[in-house]
């Protein structure tokens, strides 16, 4: 049976359209099953739900939809899905043989394109709503590639990704990723490392930056055979500094890096950071691909092209956007992190799902397991929030939720006394402290605690004064005033630019010593 690329998606997604547009570029036929179905019944859709009702409709429709995905017979096609088709049991599970795109599209855009064009399930904007909401994860659990919202040319330009996806193990999920500087897949799942050497688009040969840590064990046969060099560096966040790029930068020069190459970071969010970095100023920018290798770079540093180093002052301090050419979010590779590693990931997580809110904070608030659905529904939320916003002009600053005092606290206490997970959770707390959210920061401690993360700074010499004067030099302060703070009104309702007194920063700091 021929492997199918099947497109499903709400009203108004565009899937008819898009799909259309991939089987042209291939030059394979496109079945539409809504057309399908109106020749069957010699009458429109809304005549049917009129004169036949819905059920008889959804009778008809399982039998065309099987009929397509079970009788490809050979056939490379692009097939369109009606957007209520997939709610019979038996095309789930017949879509499990064939590549299936979701077209990610909001409500609004949804209700925008579907209302007023006579669409019986799109008469009503609060039954409409209700309906979106319904199928929304089943969408999610069914695809295999995530698709945004986009120009109608975003199918074709993902089209090497997709056919990527259709030869990688069974279980790989990609998400296209966008932003105004470019676009780029984003694939996670077991064994992903393996596509290194497949990646749709990259050209020249590849060469690996990576600490020795990492490379102990995750720099296997499979990889290996397709680097062309290896730079590697001291693991640490000590290492995330001017001195150990200008390495790199001298390592890449003696093995004869060209413009034409590429860099694979292989490591956490040090090392992707750093060779990010490097990869954009080396010969005034090369392309780099993300392999993470932590929890906190899978959910969280691996997307949206920030790089760069820590300066004693600041932390990030020197850097640069440069958005990757392919990340691979290789779940494989957390078996080995110690235990500590595990928790410190965690309180990325926790930030994530606060913004995100709906049924990822739901999935944590509940003790749920990081799995790789998790992983995922971190990074798309982290996807999106860098599409509406690249360059940290407003929405993007959300993402910094806890890291105002958490990066003021590993500056202050100095570099790795803290892992960037555990001062990310306190500063969680803070945040959570100035928001007035009390009953919610008594739930976020708790999953802090019980993941293994300090909730108090034990042991440790703090001043909230240097504290709250280390917060002066985070890099969302573009004036002489205070620096803005990311505030919780509820999970699911994140803001940034929040005007916050020195005082009150000091309380919520004093308050994690006392």
């Amino acid at each position: 049976m021929a492997r199918l690329t099947v497109v499903i998606g709400f009203m108004g997604a565009g899937k008819t359209t898009l799909a259309r547009e991939l089987a042209d570029a291939r030059g394979v036929r496109h079945v539409d099953t809504d057309a399908l179905l109106v020749t069957r019944f010699g009458k429109t859709i809304p005549e049917v739900f009129a004169g036949e009702g819905e059920a008889a409709f959804r009778a008809a429709e399982e039998e065309v939809v099987l009929g397509v995905l079970d009788g490809a017979q050979g056939e490379d096609a692009v097939v369109s899905l009606g957007g209520g088709s997939v709610l019979a049991p038996r095309v789930q599970a017949a879509l499990a043989g064939h590549t299936t795109v979701l077209l990610d599209v909001p409500l609004d855009v949804a209700w925008s394109r579907a209302a007023g064009r006579d669409r019986p399930l799109a008469r009503d904007r609060d039954a409409f709503a209700a309906l979106h909401a319904e199928r929304q994860a089943l969408y999610e659990s069914l695809a295999g590639a995530h698709l945004p919202q986009g120009d109608t040319g975003v199918i074709v330009r993902a089209d090497g990704a997709l056919r990527t996806l259709a030869d990688a193990a069974e279980g790989t999920r990609l998400v296209w990723a966008s932003a105004a500087s470019g676009e780029y897949p984003v694939f996670v799942g077991r064994g992903v490392l393996a596509l290194a050497g497949a990646l749709p688009g990259l050209e020249g040969r590849s060469f690996c930056v990576t600490d020795s840590a990492v490379a102990e064990h995750h720099l296997g046969a499979s990889l290996s055979a397709s680097l062309s060099g290896l730079v590697e560096i001291p693991p640490g966040e000590g290492h995330k500094t001017l001195a150990t790029a200008e390495r790199v930068w001298h390592a890449l020069v003696a093995q004869g890096v060209t413009r034409a190459d590429h860099l694979i970071a292989l490591g956490g969010g040090v090392v992707g950071d750093l060779a990010g970095f490097c990869a954009a100023t080396f010969q005034r920018g090369i392309p780099i691909v993300q392999a993470p290798t932590t929890i906190v770079s899978q959910v969280d540093s691996a997307y949206g092209g920030k790089t760069g180093v820590d300066l004693p002052e600041a932390k990030n301090y020197v850097g640069a956007y440069h958005q990757p050419a392919a990340v691979l979010a290789d779940t494989t590779t957390l078996a080995t992190l110690p235990l500590e590693e595990h928790a410190a990931g965690y309180a990325e997580v926790v930030k994530t799902a606060l913004i995100a809110g709906g049924p990822l904070w739901e999935t944590i608030a509940a003790g749920g397991a990081v799995d790789d659905d998790v992983i995922l529904a971190c990074a798309r939320t982290k996807l999106a929030v860098v599409a509406a916003d690249e360059r940290d002009g407003g929405r993007r600053q959300v993402l910094n939720l806890g890291h105002t005092v958490g990066h003021a606290l590993e500056v202050s206490l100095g570099y790795g006394t803290l892992r960037h997970g555990e001062a990310v959770g306190l500063g969680l707390l803070a945040a959570l402290r100035l928001s007035g959210l009390s009953d919610l920061r008594g739930q976020v401690e708790t999953l802090l605690a019980d993941a293994g993360l300090p909730t108090r700074l034990e042991g440790h010499d703090v001043d909230p004064e240097a504290i709250v004067a280390a917060t002066r030099l985070d890099k969302k302060r573009t004036t002489t005033a205070r620096t803005p703070f990311v505030l919780v009104r509820e999970a699911g309702d994140v803001v940034h630019g929040q005007d916050v007194a020195d005082d009150d920063v000091a309380l919520a700091v004093r308050e994690l010593v006392a």
